[in-house]
């Protein structure tokens, strides 16, 4: 009798081919913002590194995650719920940096227009 190895659980191409499209778009939003946020005329101060630091981490983990889907590994469900799970963290970590680089800037603008002459 073969003992045959249990065969990994696969998940439908199509499924999968949603998910890189989902992913690819919001990369494209993050980069774009991060892209749109460097030529803000608001001077970059050392503060600014706060918001900075996750929007690039959230970003380069958003990129990994697009790497891995787009191989064929990612049709199997363990490779894929990784990527997944890599993706979401990277997703949160820039929309933390994005809140914060808007609270930032909003306290930036508020500061300048409270200044006598501004």
């Amino acid at each position: 009798m073969d003992e045959q190895e249990p065969k990994e659980e696969l998940i439908e191409t199509l499924f999968r081919n949603g998910t890189v499209t989902t992913v690819g778009i919001l990369l494209a939003f993050s980069l774009g913002f991060i892209t749109h946020w460097a030529a803000n005329p608001i001077p970059w101060q050392l503060h600014h590194l706060l918001a900075v630091a996750p929007i690039l981490v959230g970003i380069a983990l958003q990129m990994r995650a697009l790497s891995v889907l787009l191989g064929t590994s990612s049709l199997r469900r363990r490779v894929y719920e990784r990527a997944n799970r890599v993706f979401m963290t990277g997703l949160v970590l820039t929309a933390c940096g994005v809140g914060l680089a808007i609270l930032l800037d909003v306290f930036e603008v508020s500061a300048r227009s409270a200044l006598p002459g501004a």
